[in-house]
């Protein structure tokens, strides 16, 4: 039974999520149709495209993502603090660049005085913008409507393009995050789309191997900050030459179709996530299959849970025996 969104996110558990669209029609979001011969390699740029033009605006930073054929992976942190410390007028801003706003809110923007009863009303609007720049479900939502729209435009019909609503997972500590972001950015080795990391187009570790050649990384993307520390700047908890080392050997594993032995040179950050070489390469190649709802250790999902109020946790039994 499918769970409310609002039951799915727990923002004091975690601010990472993993999100997947997958494409209704028989016809190809991206790539080539093999039935209608027709090419649609360009929409992958589409979503790329959209994808970083979002983030900017809203205060929802991408760590991960891959543009296949007929369905989406991203995996997002949700800043909230950053919604909450923004200022009035950079709320209205923000939220002008994706939608007209009201009467108000424009009015608000052109410098003219509200009166009493119109600043309620725009303080109530101010307030929906303010959740909404933080919120998974509008990201989503402006997201997929806009690709849509374009597609049924260039196929010329109407009709639903994506497969109801967009499927999320939470990532509840350290040990999903890296499994989840490395199963993301190996999807197009996997699906025989590309040989190696770099040339996997329209992914985000495409975009941060090319960023690292000239000893950088890359802005649209949020930065990796290290190891977890005391004072720790925003970022993603690991290094980026470790996990960038562990998605070219993993995926090299994989390709070879081998289960085998995963290289020493990875090994630090597996050990730091407390996962074993075995069930790194499991979790790569099979993560939504093992995992429905949110992933993590069974500690973080007891957590979870009990913030949401549930009373069933599922992924207990692939929990213990992958992040043990």
């Amino acid at each position: 039974m499918a769970v409310a969104r609002k039951r799915q996110i727990s923002l004091i558990d975690t601010k990472y999520y993993h999100c997947i669209s997958r494409c209704v029609r028989r016809a190809f979001l991206c790539g080539a149709d093999s039935f209608t011969g027709k090419s649609y390699e360009h929409r992958r740029g589409w979503v790329e495209d959209k994808l970083l033009k979002l983030a900017k605006i809203f205060c929802i930073d991408v760590c991960a993502y891959a543009v296949m054929s007929n369905h989406t992976h991203l995996v997002l942190y949700v800043d909230d603090k950053k919604a909450n410390r923004l200022n009035d007028k950079a709320i209205i801003i923000r939220w002008h660049k994706l939608c007209k706003g009201t009467l108000l809110t424009q009015k608000y923007l052109h410098g003219a005085k509200l009166t009493k009863a119109e600043l309620i009303f725009f303080n109530q609007t101010l307030k929906q913008y303010r959740e909404r720049l933080s919120s998974i479900s509008w990201f989503m939502r402006l997201l997929n409507e806009d690709i849509a729209r374009r597609a049924n435009k260039e196929d010329k019909c109407t009709g639903r393009f994506w497969e109801g609503r967009f499927k999320s997972q939470a990532l509840l500590d350290e040990a999903a995050l890296a499994a989840c972001m490395a199963y993301v950015d190996l999807n197009p080795i996997r699906a025989k789309m590309a040989k190696t990391p770099e040339e996997s187009d329209h992914t985000s570790v495409q975009k941060r191997v090319d960023s690292a050649t000239i000893g950088k990384q890359p802005k649209q993307l949020l930065r990796f900050a290290g190891i977890p520390r005391q004072i720790m700047p925003k970022g993603l908890p690991f290094e980026l030459k470790s996990y960038l080392e562990l998605v070219e050997l993993t995926g090299r594993c994989i390709r070879e179709g081998k289960r085998g032995h995963v290289e020493k040179s990875i090994l630090p950050l597996l050990k730091r996530v407390n996962i074993s070489p075995e069930n790194w390469l499991k979790l790569t190649t099979q993560f939504t299959r093992v995992f429905h709802g949110a992933v993590g250790k069974v500690s973080s999902q007891a957590s979870y849970s009990e913030h949401l109020g549930r009373k069933r946790r599922a992924n207990i039994s692939n929990s213990e025996k992958l992040f043990a």
